[in-house]
C-alpha cells in the first residue's frame, strides 16, 4: 500500500509539473501575442504553440499546423496564421508552390524582411529556412523600389540526394 501510494505520488508530482511548464510555455506564448497587439484566445495560442514547438527549421503551410491540431478548424487556422503575418509574428514565403508557407519572424526590426535565404527541395517539396545564409543585399537601378523580396534557391535537399545514391 505504501509504495502504491508513494508511485502515486510520485506520478502526480510528474504531472504537476508538466502542467507548470505547459503554464510557464502558454505564459510564454500570451507574451508574444500581447506584444503583437493581438487578442488572446485558445485558437490563436495553440496555433503558436504548434508553431513554436513543431514547425522549428522550416517553412509551413496552413495544411501542416491544421494536420498538427486535427481538432481544429481550417477556417480559424487560416485567418489565425493571415493575422500572425499581418502582425510580423510570421514571415509569408511565396516559394513557386502556389500554397502560401509561413516562417518564424526573427528579423526584429521595423522593415519586417526575412532575413535568411530559403531552399524548396524539387523531389519533396519541403521549404527550409537557411538561417545561417543571409539575404544578400542587392541595389536596384536608379527609379526602381522594392517592395518585396523572397530568397527562394530550388534543388534537392540532403534527405532526398541520399535517397539517390
Amino acid at each position: 500500500l505504501i509504495a502504491h501510494r508513494s508511485s502515486l505520488i510520485r506520478l502526480y508530482s510528474l504531472q504537476f509539473c508538466h502542467m507548470e511548464k505547459s503554464l510557464h510555455k502558454n505564459a510564454e506564448y500570451e507574451h508574444i501575442l500581447r506584444h503583437a497587439g493581438i487578442r488572446i484566445t485558445s485558437v490563436r495560442i495553440l496555433v503558436l504553440k504548434t508553431i513554436m514547438e513543431k514547425m522549428q527549421g522550416g517553412a509551413f503551410s496552413l495544411q501542416d499546423i491544421v494536420e498538427e491540431l486535427v481538432t481544429a478548424e481550417n477556417s480559424s487556422v487560416f485567418r489565425t496564421l493571415t493575422l500572425f503575418a499581418k502582425e510580423k509574428i510570421l514571415h509569408p514565403i511565396d516559394d513557386g508552390s502556389s500554397m502560401q508557407k509561413y516562417c518564424l519572424c526573427t528579423c526584429g526590426d521595423s522593415e519586417h524582411r526575412p532575413r535568411h535565404v530559403h531552399f524548396t527541395c524539387t523531389q519533396c517539396h519541403r521549404t527550409i529556412c537557411l538561417e545561417d545564409i543571409p539575404v544578400p543585399i542587392i541595389q536596384l537601378p536608379a527609379n526602381y523600389i522594392q517592395q518585396d523580396m523572397d530568397f527562394i534557391i530550388k534543388g534537392i535537399c540532403p534527405k532526398c540526394s541520399a535517397k539517390k545514391i
